[in-house]
């Protein structure tokens, strides 16, 4: 079986190819439908396991990509991290001699999990200020409940 990494230069190309053809509009758009269509088993896990749930998901899909990254927990202050010392994906890009990274490649990431942990209560923070070195971080935090005035 072909491990996923191996689809990573394609996924770049084929972000070019649709800002090439609809703008970064385009782009977004299948980031979107992406996000909206294939990870029911992010909501489904922290619907059912409250923030814990991101710990779930990240611990299974980022090991499975052999990712080098530390994630951290606070149940009781509904706090999540997730801190990626070398990005599987962007690291490949960046090593690949005969590809040039589609410009806005990490911007996926932020795209797809803040369409799904935003709906549930959550805040999102993703930090792309590394990139250039494959290392991210997100923060996901349960949002405070609303004040009554």
């Amino acid at each position: 079986m072909i491990p996923c990494t191996e689809f990573i230069p394609a996924y770049s190309a084929l972000f070019d190819f649709l800002e090439s053809k609809g703008g970064p509009g385009a782009v977004h758009d299948f980031w979107n439908y992406l996000s909206d269509n294939f990870l029911q088993n992010l909501h489904d896990l922290v619907v059912a396991h409250g923030i814990r749930g991101c710990w779930m998901y990240w611990n299974h899909t980022l090991n499975e990509e052999a990712a080098d990254f530390t994630m951290e927990l606070d149940e009781e202050a509904g706090l999540f991290s997730l801190t990626m010392h070398r990005c599987p994906s962007k690291g490949m890009l960046l090593a690949l001699d005969h590809v040039t990274a589609y410009h806005d490649y990490c911007s996926h990431c932020d795209t797809l999990y803040r369409r799904v942990l935003e709906p549930l209560g959550y805040e999102y923070t993703y930090d792309m200020s590394q990139i250039d070195q494959a290392r991210c971080r997100l923060v996901v935090r349960r949002r405070p409940p609303a004040r009554t005035p």
